[in-house]
């Protein structure tokens, strides 16, 4: 007979989540064998100890773990479980994505309605402009908005602008073709990382609208389409005729100016512009801070940003040098390309006790 601390499968059945059946399940497979089985009824008993095992497979299982993957990740250490456990998530979110790209085409194909084109672009050129601007996405609940990037095509030029509300950023670029049709939309960024690979491969991309979504035509490879995001995009072109005067203009090497956020200290980051060039600065008043060779015209102004702010800011800027166009300590920072004025970038400055 069965040690009496043992548990019966139904009880355990209550005690762990799992059906009777798919306990005899379990332990057929050797995911989790009884602790005791009566050899004259074949009734199987169970320990309070394997309850949370039990538990944990189960809870695997809900996420639709493989049997392989959850005996590897139920005898695995914590740090190694973790990780597996961090892939197959990984791997569902991408299916995932994956099966969204191709319902929005299948979708595509039952609205009898020609693409309409709209922009021809030289595709390495796209798909830098494309990676320079989404670093000013986000992805935030309820404002899926933030995570694309809005596409606006006149009879000249196409522009692309982000924001995340901290940062925005927009780029310029010249058609190979005057644009065929004037449109405006907002493409999902995902799809569009997705896609920059083969943009970059092809000499040139058609931009194509459609229904809820646009086509991007490339020669010899597949071509790529993109959702569309319904939402409402920022009024960009409003905050960008709103800001205040220029005060100070500041001239810096790009690549110095990243090697010293790269090696501050600290989260916060103070910029000290002044007569003799730039210096960035740390929270704490005994760091001397670094001094940064520029050319600076106008007042000395110090302000503050948060690192995660001020370094994508600069580091997609184009060329060698950055010009920084500063209106205030709390009001926003342009940064531009110092010899290609086509990437501009906003970044939102903090208090100097960091707060927003």
């Amino acid at each position: 007979m069965p040690n009496t601390e043992l548990m019966p499968i139904g009880v355990f059945a209550r005690r762990s989540g799992l059906t009777s059946s798919a306990l005899r399940f379990y332990a057929d497979s050797g995911l989790l064998p009884p602790a005791e089985v009566d050899p004259v009824s074949g009734y199987r008993y169970y320990s309070a100890d394997q309850v949370a095992r039990a538990t944990a497979l189960r809870q695997l299982r809900e996420i639709a773990m493989p049997l392989a993957a959850v005996q590897a990740i139920l005898d695995a250490g914590a740090d190694e479980a973790s990780r597996l456990l961090d892939e197959h998530v990984a791997k569902i979110v991408g299916d995932a994505a994956a099966a969204l790209r191709k319902a929005a085409v299948i979708k595509s194909a039952f609205v009898d309605v020609p693409g309409l084109p709209i922009a021809a672009l030289k595709g390495p050129v796209l798909a830098d402009a494309v990676e320079q601007v989404l670093t000013a996405t986000a992805h935030e609940p309820g404002m899926p908005v933030l995570a694309g990037l809005r596409i606006e095509v006149s009879d000249e030029a196409v522009a692309l602008t982000a924001t995340d509300r901290y940062r925005l950023s927009t780029r310029t670029l010249v058609p190979t073709q005057p644009p065929e049709h004037t449109w405006a939309g907002t493409v999902n960024g995902d799809d569009l990382r997705t896609a920059v690979a083969a943009i970059r491969r092809s000499t040139l991309v058609r931009l194509e609208a459609v229904p809820h979504g646009i086509w991007l035509r490339v020669a010899e490879r597949d071509d790529r389409h993109c959702r569309l995001l319904s939402e409402g995009f920022p009024d960009h072109r409003l905050i960008l005729a709103s800001l205040g005067r220029v005060t100070t203009r500041a001239t810096v090497s790009k690549g110095l100016l990243l090697r010293a956020l790269e090696e501050h200290p600290g989260e916060g980051i103070a910029l000290h512009v002044a007569d003799h060039g730039v210096k960035v600065r740390s929270a704490d008043d005994a760091y001397t801070g670094i001094p940064l060779p520029a050319t600076v015209t106008g007042e000395p102004l110090q302000i503050w940003f948060e690192l995660t702010t001020l370094y994508p800011a600069v580091s997609t800027a184009i060329g060698p040098d950055v010009m920084l166009e500063l209106r205030g300590s709390d009001q926003p920072v342009t940064i531009r390309s110092a010899d290609r004025g086509d990437l501009t970038t906003l970044a939102m400055p903090v208090k100097s006790d960091h707060t927003a």
